[in-house]
């Protein structure tokens, strides 16, 4: 059986903060969960599987969460809901969107945003509908000094029955159905945003939502009409969330669509408008003169922002579907990664045979072949300094572009 299963879920176990327990966990903070629980616990009214339960959330809190990860005293909760909370570095983002007013976050969880909310907001408050996560959420905030009053309700009900103003709602909704699958439509979520609209705005003039990495959203502009801003953010390589900024005040323009791409050393930032997405005024290049290659970062490709990074930039495309933009000039700011052009080559499978390419890092864009395909195929084994794009040109003719990283 997963041990995970052993995990259950009930109100807060104080010994679990003692601190010769503390130690143990400390100690043992290298050990895996699922061989931990299946040992004897050596503490009086502690069972294997709550100290197997903390040593899991320390683990995932480290890289994700290193403020909780760091504080004595922390108490973590079931795994789901350290893997459904938002990492310190995106909570940091969206406390930016908001004002120095009254929250309220309808959702809770594990409180990661909220505390991030309460070193802006001059009130936050916490509605969570299981009452053990919220005792536990509570008990944080209070280890790590923040005044965040926390509601064990549905904040719904909350809502209703208190009847108070605040200047922002946020909602992060629970992305699994009652079977615990994931879904990913807005009103799949829980609770159902669009349907529930007008009821929010009984109670508030902004609203922020949280929403998956994986959503359309062409098809969630559609379900929330009084959105003003849309966030993508990404981490590295990976988009972790979609914001959706709705205000009551109706939009006189368009909405903003902001790219967000948190690096270790910066973050990039471009914004646009839908109007711009089309490829007006950004040529299609067969690359001959083009000494660089420009990969938009993962936020730009899921705001479908090519064409608008590119005009911005003075870049040319090679295909509409690439998702790759070239260039005669190198541009240290751009948004995504850049490489210096050493060929580009029509798809030569003599070549890559001929063991003279033995190492490479590869991608591929809108290309009929996977890496691991190329790599078994033609003995390419991974790393290195050169990098391999294969891709399509304009006219569909297949490409490879061999490249490396400029001034190494």
């Amino acid at each position: 059986m997963d041990y995970e299963v052993l995990l259950i879920y009930n109100m807060l176990n104080h010994r679990l903060l003692d601190s010769e327990i503390q130690a143990y966990l400390h100690a043992h903070k290298e050990d895996d969960p699922a061989q931990f629980a299946l040992k004897k616990s050596p503490f009086e009214g502690v069972t294997s599987s709550e100290l197997a339960q903390q040593l899991l959330g320390r683990q995932k809190a480290k890289d994700k969460l290193p403020l909780w990860q760091a504080t004595e005293g922390i108490y973590f909760p079931e795994k789901l809901s350290l893997e459904q909370a938002s990492s310190e570095a995106t909570a940091r983002y969206k406390a930016s969107l908001v004002g120095e007013g009254t929250l309220l976050d309808a959702t809770g969880g594990f409180g990661v945003d909220d505390y991030f909310f309460a070193q802006r907001c001059q009130k936050v408050t916490h509605c969570e509908l299981q009452e053990a996560l919220s005792e536990i959420v509570a008990h944080n905030f209070a280890v790590l000094e923040a005044d965040i009053h926390c509601v064990a309700e549905d904040s719904y009900a909350y809502l209703a029955r208190e009847g108070k103003h605040y200047d922002t709602i946020y909602l992060d909704p629970a992305r699994r159905d009652s079977h615990k699958q994931k879904v990913y439509f807005l009103e799949d979520c829980t609770p159902d945003v669009p349907h529930s609209l007008d009821f929010l705005w009984q109670y508030t003039d902004m609203i922020l939502l949280k929403a998956s990495p994986m959503l359309d959203i062409s098809r969630a502009l559609t379900q929330l009409p009084q959105t003003h801003e849309v966030h993508i953010v990404a981490v590295g390589a990976e988009v972790k969330e979609l914001l959706f900024l709705l205000k009551k005040k109706p939009l006189a323009k368009e909405v903003q669509i902001k790219t967000v791409n948190m690096l270790p050393t910066r973050t990039d930032i471009f914004s646009f408008f839908p109007s711009e997405i089309g490829s007006e005024g950004v040529p299609m290049t067969r690359g001959h003169l083009c000494r660089y290659l420009y990969e938009p970062n993962a936020a730009l490709l899921k705001g479908k922002g090519l064409f608008p990074v590119g005009r911005a930039y003075g870049l040319a495309y090679l295909n509409k579907d690439s998702q790759l933009l070239l260039g005669e000039d190198f541009i240290a700011d751009f948004p995504g990664r850049v490489f210096l052009i050493d060929k580009i080559l029509p798809y030569d499978r003599k070549l890559l045979k001929s063991g003279k390419i033995d190492q490479a890092n590869i991608t591929v864009r809108n290309f009929p072949m996977k890496v691991a395909e190329i790599r078994e195929r033609f003995s390419i084994a991974e790393g290195g300094n050169r990098y391999l794009f294969f891709t399509l040109g304009g006219i569909g003719n297949k490409l490879m572009i061999i490249c490396r990283k400029p001034f190494v």
